[in-house]
């Protein structure tokens, strides 16, 4: 019986993992499961998959996860230090699908018990690489991409050699405003960036989506993940999310991974690795889909993605500073403080301001450094906004 933990449990992506869990509970014991604000979706799946404990991110909340865990063998806990305890009990797989840097302190604890971390929390290698495949090196831990476009490269270069590799191209669907003006993106709304055309996901991850800050993390990710220079690294504005990542080798071919848009693939993918298991996942009739559309992304649309080949090129901590500034951009636009397109240039007036900052330049990269980086960056995006709203 394997033993598993799920952080983040209530989104989107630990709700699928818990849809997979949940059809062969025999087969899991379920150590940790965390989550934020919906406690009673907390304590519904922890009593359901027997969970040895449920913590709550939300230290006043509780006393109100004890009352729905009342009767049940499921011990209670809250707050980050409880999370990244749970962290540290035993387990085989442990899903990272905490929203934000919030996940990269118990991703880096369950890498040192020597787990094998199933990542869906893009923050921590886009804030921390170097610390996180380091720490899984030494304790012989494993990161498995949960990603569709990761868990698609890494699936593309099963049995193949690096070294053949010429490029990488990962795909995005363009979001909620893929065919809108620029006029129109300046004047959007949250609630209009907060629906997707083709995935299910939360709001965050979909405004994401709609400015391709998410695919700008994916970007960073790629490099960190699979040690390549950023200029192999491309994207493609694919509309229907079918083609998830193309693989291009040296004798001109290219590896596509082609599978619906259920994350229940990728997170599936990670569960059973190395074996091949069956999902519950559409089966493809691309007969019926008849054509699929792939174009370049425009650069004025997406300034994201050149920011993520800058970061890239800064290298050290520049990567801890795109993300703070990126989530506290993100912030500003759900809250009505600044405009859509705005968030792009909160987080490249936060890029120039901290470039000779001694922390962006710190070589060594610690917990420590990347928290005080992290504070820092989120400090300065918050001036910046204000600035704006003078």
């Amino acid at each position: 019986m394997r033993r598993v933990s799920i952080f983040g449990a209530t989104g989107s992506i630990g709700q699928n993992t818990i849809d997979l869990i949940a059809r062969d509970l025999d087969a899991y014991d379920v150590v940790a499961l965390s989550g934020g604000q919906n406690i009673n979706q907390l304590a519904e799946d922890a009593i359901r998959l027997r969970a040895d404990v449920a913590v709550t991110a939300d230290e006043a909340r509780l006393d109100e996860l004890r009352t729905a865990l009342a009767g049940s063998d499921v011990e209670a806990a809250a707050g980050s230090n409880a999370i990244a305890e749970a962290a540290a009990r035993p387990a085989d797989w442990v899903m990272s699908a905490i929203v934000g840097a919030a996940g990269l302190r118990p991703g880096l604890v369950a890498l040192e018990q020597g787990a094998t971390l199933a990542l869906a929390n893009k923050e921590s290698l886009v804030t921390a690489g170097a610390l996180m495949m380091g720490t899984a090196a030494k304790s012989a831990g494993q990161i498995l991409p949960v990603d569709s476009e990761h868990s698609a490269v890494f699936q593309g270069l099963v049995g193949e050699d690096m070294r053949s590799v010429e490029r990488i191209i990962i795909t995005a669907s363009g979001g909620a405003f893929r065919d809108w003006s620029l006029e129109d993106m300046a004047a959007a709304t949250p609630e209009q960036a907060s629906s997707h055309p083709n995935w299910n996901m939360g709001q965050r991850i979909t405004i994401d989506s709609a400015s391709m800050f998410n695919k700008a993390l994916e970007v960073i990710e790629t490099k960190e993940f699979f040690q390549c220079s950023h200029q192999m690294i491309e994207v493609l504005v694919h509309p229907e999310s079918m083609v998830h990542a193309l693989v291009g080798f040296n004798d001109g071919a290219l590896m596509a991974h082609v599978g619906p848009p259920d994350m229940r693939h990728a997170i599936g993918y990670a569960l059973h690795y190395p074996e091949r298991k069956n999902l519950p996942v559409e089966r493809l009739d691309l007969a019926k889909i008849g054509a699929l559309h792939f174009r370049d992304p425009d650069p004025v649309r997406y300034p994201a993605l050149r920011l993520a080949h800058e970061v890239l090129e800064t290298g050290g901590h520049a990567g801890a500073v795109f993300n703070a500034a990126k989530e506290v951009a993100l912030d500003g636009f759900i809250d009505h403080r600044i405009g859509f397109l705005q968030m792009a240039e909160v987080v490249e007036e936060v890029l120039s301001r901290l470039s000779g900052s001694h922390c962006l330049k710190n070589a060594e990269m610690t917990l420590d450094t990347v928290t005080e980086t992290d504070h820092l960056a989120r400090k300065t995006a918050q001036a910046v906004i204000e600035e704006l709203n003078r």
